[in-house]
């Protein structure tokens, strides 16, 4: 049976269906808040999977019909999600994924439709209100609802869900999700905001995702469905307690070695043990062995994370030794590749990462086909993880979702700092390449490519830095147990621990945060320690980036493209690129194959790594749309001369005709006893008429006090 209910949420209304569309799905809602509509679905399988991990999948599927557009390509059709849908999945699938019970193993797949887009009212966050909904109403068990919203700032005034034209103006671009008690996502982007601006951000966007939780339990309480019963996975207690017994006080003393590859070594050679006694042991069933090896991988797993969380809160020893604020051993290099046009190294630890700049012009700019209103980018930061940086084996190729995610992260805590397309007309890349991981290479790559684009001499605003901060709790978050909040996080903390809170920005602010967290929410005190940790760090970390480089440089590379602006008339953008091109193609062959990039406005670029070359290309195109103006004086190149005058090349295609009457002060029987082809010719333009022929003339400089004949340029 179909329902409907409404919730008016800051000026826009939020309407949820359910009942008639999708009805075979354990759970679905079409959800329209003001014209955008989303159909959410939640599916979960009736058997639990094998493996160590929860299967969840969040899809956010763009369909181009949901603006009026058809998709470009050779198909016509939409193909594999762009990086838009890919970033909006993962940022559902956050905040979902600690809702689930520890050991459910049931496979559940949760796919968004989004059909119709007001770009006012966002698709991404109703996909996300949906989501939750479509669990909540299932029998899917689920600890939820979550919601999440939008945080924006302008002028000061904090508003929720901005609209378009907000979005422009404001100085913050906060994602945020969570439930009715704490906060458990966040995703911001922001001009260099204080902690507690940001804090202050975060708190007002909670309060109304307690709004959007409220509706959704009041939705479920009247059409949910019961709860189905699944079997939890457990480990048995007899395997564990042998399992203990035999390698426990070992594993403790591997587990505080302090090399990462010497530790893990250790660590693995004890579980390799354990791993190969219950691996040839004889099972009566198929099943049972491989229940039982997953049940030793489990207990092997919990045995090292429950010793790694006791050392960090009771004794406040972490495994490489470092005190909790402490950040590993740091180390910035640049120039690292000689024809690229920037590089750098940042190091800390045994995180490493080079990264490169390159600098294009405006046609290299990324084109963008999603439900967005972004249709290109100037600035893109990239971001690659390859096996070996972990010492492992494994697939190489087209970026994943996490590499999408991280390079996404970088891109957006760089982008405030990057100059505006008018001071600095170039399409600007940067490129991470992840060379050797312990935990943190995110920000890493943040710190490496600002000093690549300081080498690059981009005249960036400020230098960015950031950090990975960690939370390790020895209970719930009631007050009563206590929590450490650690600063740079390395592989091992962030596998074991409970938040990955990475903060990135300047000296004045905050630039970028993303918060991802195992347990159910985090309050505003571990907010506000994790901020304030992570403004010591950073500040530490920008003096071993200055040490290395401490301003942009003030030139480009030799092998990055140059650059001159001119501004023509709109109405002579057509002269410049001549009828299929031919005018322009002529300019770019004859000036080295320089790169014109022409705009509606009139605003041409000209790119090339020789100023020369760049000179010239301007000089053409300035003589292409100059005007000649009555009264200006010019020495020109005579071109053709009849018995009624000679004919004069001003500049470009600019011809006039100085009559023979217009040669000298005194009458001159034909021009050709006077002048001929080829000879530079002072002429002062007296007339231009309606149809652009110019007439010009040259007796105002012959001296009128000597005969003609003696100022004649030849003899016969």
């Amino acid at each position: 049976m179909k329902r409907k209910f409404e919730l008016e949420f800051y000026g826009k209304k939020l309407v949820v269906e359910t009942g008639e569309i999708a009805k075979q799905a354990d759970g679905a809602v079409f959800t329209r808040f003001n014209d955008t509509v989303v159909l959410s679905t939640a599916c979960c399988s009736d058997e639990p999977k094998e493996g160590d991990f929860f299967p969840l999948t969040v899809t956010y599927e763009e369909k181009q019909y949901a603006i009026g557009r058809i998709p470009g390509g050779f198909l016509r059709r939409e193909g594999r999600p762009g990086e838009h849908a890919t970033l909006t999945a993962r940022l559902i699938d956050r905040p979902i994924r600690p809702m689930f019970s520890d050991g459910f193993r049931n496979e559940v797949q949760i796919i968004n439709t989004v059909m119709s887009v007001d770009l006012d009212a966002t698709p991404e966050m109703t996909a996300m209100f949906g989501s939750s909904l479509a669990l909540s109403i299932s029998d899917i068990p689920f600890d939820g609802p979550i919601a999440g919203v939008y945080v924006g700032r302008v002028n000061g005034q904090l508003i929720i869900n901005p609209t378009v034209e907000e979005k422009e103006k404001s100085d913050l671009n906060l994602a945020i999700a969570g439930t009715t008690e704490a906060i458990n996502m966040v995703e911001a982007g922001a001009n260099e905001l204080s902690e507690e601006e940001m804090l202050d951000a975060m708190m007002f966007g909670h309060e109304a995702i307690k709004k959007l939780c409220e509706f959704q339990k009041e939705i479920a309480k009247e059409i949910g469905k019961p709860k189905r019963q699944v079997k939890l996975y457990e480990v048995d207690e007899e395997i564990k307690k042998d399992i203990y017994s035999r390698i426990y006080d070992r594993m403790i003393k591997s587990i505080s070695i302090f090399d990462k590859l010497e530790r893990q070594n250790a660590i693995d050679a004890l579980k390799k043990e354990i791993i190969d006694d219950y691996d040839n042991r004889d099972y009566k069933k198929e099943n049972d062995h491989k229940l039982t090896m997953l049940m030793v991988n489990d207990i092997l797993e919990t045995m090292v994370a429950d010793e790694v969380r006791r050392l960090i809160t009771e004794e406040k020893i972490r495994p490489d030794g470092r005190k909790i604020d402490e950040i590993r051993p740091l180390d910035a290099q640049i120039d690292l590749l000689p024809r690229v046009h920037g590089s750098a190294m940042f190091t800390r630890g045994q995180t490493q990462v080079i990264s490169t700049v390159t600098l294009g012009t405006k046609n290299d700019e990324q084109i963008i086909e999603n439900l967005t209103p972004e249709d290109n980018k100037r600035f893109m930061h990239h971001y690659n993880f390859p096996p070996f940086a972990v010492g492992e084996i494994g697939r190489t190729g087209t970026p994943g979702r996490r590499e999408i995610g991280h390079g996404a992260l970088g891109e957006r805590a760089l982008s405030y700092v990057i100059p505006s397309e008018e001071s600095f007309p170039y399409t600007i890349r940067c490129v991470s390449e992840v060379v050797e991981s312990n935990g943190s290479s995110s920000q890493a790559s943040i710190c490496a490519s600002c000093m690549a684009l300081m080498a690059a001499g981009v005249p960036i605003k400020d230098m960015v830095s950031g950090i990975a901060m960690g939370l390790i709790t020895s209970g719930p978050l009631d007050g009563k147990h206590p929590y450490t909040i650690l600063t740079d996080i390395q592989g091992l903390e962030d596998h074991f621990g409970d938040m990955d809170f990475k903060v990135a920005g300047t000296k004045n602010g905050i630039t970028a945060l993303q918060m991802d967290i195992k347990i159910k929410g985090v309050t505003r005190e571990i907010l506000h320690d994790a901020l304030y940790q992570a403004n010591k760090a950073r500040a530490q970390i920008r003096e071993v980036m200055s040490k290395a480089i401490s301003e942009p440089r003030s030139e480009l590379s030799e092998y990055a493209p140059k650059f001159d602006t001119i501004y023509i008339d709109k109405d002579k953008i057509k002269d410049v690129i001549g009828s299929g091109g031919k005018v322009i193609n002529d300019i770019i062959e004859k000036c080295d194959n320089v790169k014109i990039d022409i705009e509606d406005d009139g605003k041409v670029t000209i790119y090339h790594t020789n100023a020369q070359a760049i000179r010239k290309a301007r000089s053409i195109i300035e003589n292409i749309t100059r005007e000649v103006m009555v009264g200006e004086i010019y020495e020109g190149v005579v071109t053709r001369v009849e018995d009624y005058g000679a004919f004069v090349s001003l500049f470009g295609d600019k011809e006039g005709l100085c009559h023979v009457s217009r040669l000298a002060n005194e009458r001159i029987e034909t021009a050709k006893s006077f002048v001929r082809v080829g000879e530079k010719f002072k002429v002062k333009v007296i007339d231009v008429d309606d149809h652009g022929k110019i007439k010009l003339s040259h007796k105002e400089f012959v001296d009128s006090g000597e005969p003609t004949k003696k100022k004649k340029l030849f003899r016969k």
